[in-house]
């Protein structure tokens, strides 16, 4: 596929729909209709489980299958207590920061909409600057404008109540996404986009393609275990997020050097499988497309590691998309990335061939 700009507005549309919509780990549903519907005219048909993991296929009646994924779910927080004068507290649900909480406006999803309400903060005149308490899980508060617990619960605010950001997507000069849960809405839009791309050039693959997009990954890799274990795929590319390393505070002999518009970031773990991540590499030199490379130890912390050991073992790779600031309201990725994470999985798929067993030893 020769390079040009791969977005176009109604994906675009698309991607600011499906990010504002709010989907919390465990409540994934509404995110995952509006993906599917995205989908719909690309694909031969749909199926889900019981947790609310979406799977539109390709070929479905091939008996070789390849996966790419990506996973749906966004952090969040649960309502832990009551107090007797109406403030709420809270416990994470998936790696929530808990500082950048103060300040933040909260949407609570009640059965009956949502409720409003902000992590307050003491104010910087009655702190004590010589010994300030920092933010942490169990001093930080949401206050949605009521005095006692009874008032709380009239407006169906409860424990278990889960808790999200209403941050929306906007576009810093003119080629930076930002939002909350790009971390990993963005895998769910570009494995959208390859299966939009695969139907618009008439390619037709010689296996079956599932095109999976998990859910509750944010705890645990838990929606790709049960997925993997139910389509028993022979290969699977997995899409993520991973840290920029050039923004201040990070230590780049630590976690290595990845900077955002330089290009899809594919993985060296123990989870990847090595034949598979060489056709990539070499898919990227040969389509000319930029690439970095990320080593990682025993895991690579995500949904690749649930691929790869499941079913006696499934040939996997991760290519991860270089993003600033995971896990706040200010997630950032650059859109020349995006466009070629969706160029380097499209063009990898065109050259696996039908019963590649990725063997070491054929």
């Amino acid at each position: 596929m020769a390079k040009k700009q791969i977005i176009t507005k109604k994906s675009l549309a698309f991607l600011e729909k499906y990010l504002n919509n709010a989907a919390p780990t465990g409540y994934e549903w509404g995110g995952q209709k509006i993906w599917m519907q995205y989908l719909k005219p690309y694909v031969d048909e749909f199926f889900t489980d019981t947790y609310g993991t979406a799977v539109a296929v390709i070929n479905p009646k091939a008996t070789y299958k390849v996966v790419i994924e990506g996973h749906a779910d966004e952090i969040s927080w649960y309502v832990n207590y009551i107090s007797d004068n109406g403030l709420l507290y809270v416990i994470r649900n998936g790696g929530s920061d808990h500082q950048i909480a103060p300040s933040k406006i909260v949407d609570i999803h009640t059965k009956k909409g949502i409720v409003k309400g902000v992590f307050g903060w003491p104010a910087i005149h009655t702190r004590n600057r010589a010994k300030e308490e920092p933010p942490k899980p169990d001093n930080i508060f949401i206050d949605i404008g009521c005095t006692t617990k009874e008032e709380v619960e009239k407006l169906g605010v409860h424990v278990g109540c889960v808790i999200t950001y209403p941050d929306a997507f906007h576009i810093l000069n003119k080629n930076n996404f930002v939002c909350r849960a790009l971390d990993n809405r963005m895998g769910g839009f570009m494995i959208a986009e390859v299966a939009r791309l695969l139907h618009e050039n008439k390619k037709k693959l010689p296996f079956g393609l599932y095109i999976v997009n998990s859910v509750q990954e944010e705890i645990g890799l838990r929606g790709a275990q049960m997925i993997a274990e139910r389509i028993q795929p022979n290969a699977a590319i997995v899409t993520d997020v991973t840290h920029d390393t050039t923004t201040p505070m990070i230590d780049k002999k630590k976690e290595g050097y990845c900077e955002m518009g330089k290009g899809p970031v594919v993985a060296y773990a123990p989870a990847v499988q090595q034949r598979l991540r060489d056709l990539i590499t070499e898919t990227a030199e040969k389509h000319k497309i930029p690439f970095q490379r990320a080593a990682l130890s025993r895991a690579t912390g995500t949904d690749t590691d649930a691929f790869a050991y499941s079913n006696s073992g499934v040939a996997s790779a991760l290519i991860s998309l270089p993003l600033r600031y995971m896990h706040t309201t200010v997630e950032m990725v650059h859109k020349e990335d995006v466009e070629n994470v969706i160029r380097l999985i499209y063009e990898s798929l065109l050259n696996i061939k039908k019963g590649e067993t990725f063997s070491y030893f054929s």
